[in-house]
């Protein structure tokens, strides 16, 4: 099972770095559902570097953040603020490849906490950077409340064609 989930945060005024369609410096991460979690691509590019041919070490903490908060709202459902973020960085992130693998996957929760583990894969599998992120999270209804959280669970679901 993979299903494609629509952002329901990106309005016009909407300007994420990490998943918003409309920056256009953003990473545009784009998220996927899978029967453990979520999962995404993104094609490196050389304007994210840090050293020459290197995806700078903050956006790969950036986008394993990302991959965490949406595994939060999917398979959480809910949604909830970085409490921590541990990320371990194995090996280099080349921007000549032509895809990086983000993945997420909860661990437990615990009260108001969200233990979520991230990984990041190069183009041939091999893992390149992983991440323990802690959220702190938030009531479904209170998340809905607070506009960080749709009303409708299956609002970030296209309806399936017959």
């Amino acid at each position: 099972m993979k299903r494609k989930i629509k952002n329901v945060f990106a309005k016009e005024d909407y300007y994420c770095f990490a998943c918003s369609p409309h920056n256009p410096i953003g990473l545009r991460l784009e998220f996927y559902e899978t029967e453990e979690g979520v999962e995404t691509e993104w094609d490196p590019k050389q304007y994210y570097e840090g050293y020459p041919g290197v995806i700078h070490g903050g956006v790969q903490a950036t986008m394993l953040d990302e991959i965490a908060a949406w595994t939060v709202y999917i398979k959480a459902k809910t949604s909830g603020v970085t409490s921590r973020l541990n990320v371990k960085y194995k090996k280099t992130v080349s921007s000549q490849q032509e895809k990086i693998t983000l993945k997420g996957k909860i661990r437990e929760i615990q009260r108001s906490f969200c233990y979520v583990d991230t990984w990041l894969h190069g183009e041939d599998g091999t893992l390149l950077a992983e991440a323990e992120a802690i959220y702190f999270i938030y009531p479904q209804e209170k998340a809905v409340e607070m506009h960080w959280y749709p009303a409708d669970y299956e609002e970030f679901f296209e309806e399936e064609q017959s």
